[in-house]
């Protein structure tokens, strides 16, 4: 069996005008990303939106001394992108909305348990950034031993230099196979 993770395609992390914006990467993947997403629920296959949340004082989280405010609770920016929004907006009962503190989609959250509870093996990956959120989100996968597949055509950063590594990175010591484009 298989799932997919999306990972925080936000408003905050691919508009524009977001708060710590991937901006026309993060543009540029949307047709992709959505695609393979309505691909796995047509499929019936494990879907979840992997979004980060931040409370608006979060003084406590460490996050705030590396990055702008971002995905605040309760604000525009931390809804979904683009038609990404439209599609899950379309059938919410089709997806698992996870929301997550840290980078990794598996830090404080029970998305280990609901993807073995549907004897899920290989997990697929698409989303932003992927040095950051994508590449903590796999290792924690690999470390866990979830088959990896991470949608080149799915993934960006605002850091082209760190997004080429983390591509490398999945392939060559997580073992990760590498799909798209």
């Amino acid at each position: 069996m298989k799932g997919l993770v999306v990972i925080d395609y936000t408003n905050d992390f691919v508009a524009t005008n977001g708060a710590l914006t991937t901006g026309l990467p993060g543009q540029a993947i949307e047709a992709a990303l959505v695609a393979t997403t309505k691909e796995f629920i047509e499929k019936q296959d494990f879907v979840v939106m992997a979004v980060d949340i931040h409370d608006q004082k979060g003084q406590y989280h460490p996050e705030n001394r590396l990055f702008p405010p971002h995905n605040l609770a309760g604000t525009s920016g931390r809804e979904l992108f683009g038609s990404l929004k439209e599609l899950y907006e379309a059938d919410e009962e089709a997806v698992y909305w996870l929301d997550k503190r840290h980078y990794s989609a598996f830090s404080g959250t029970d998305l280990d348990i609901r993807l073995r509870e549907r004897g899920i093996s290989e997990l697929h990956l698409v989303g932003v950034c992927t040095d950051i959120c994508v590449l903590h989100t796999a290792v924690d996968a690999y470390n866990l031993g979830y088959r990896l597949v991470i949608h080149q055509d799915g993934v960006a950063s605002f850091d082209a230099v760190g997004h080429d590594w983390a591509l490398k990175h999945f392939e060559n010591t997580l073992g990760a196979e590498i799909v798209g484009k």
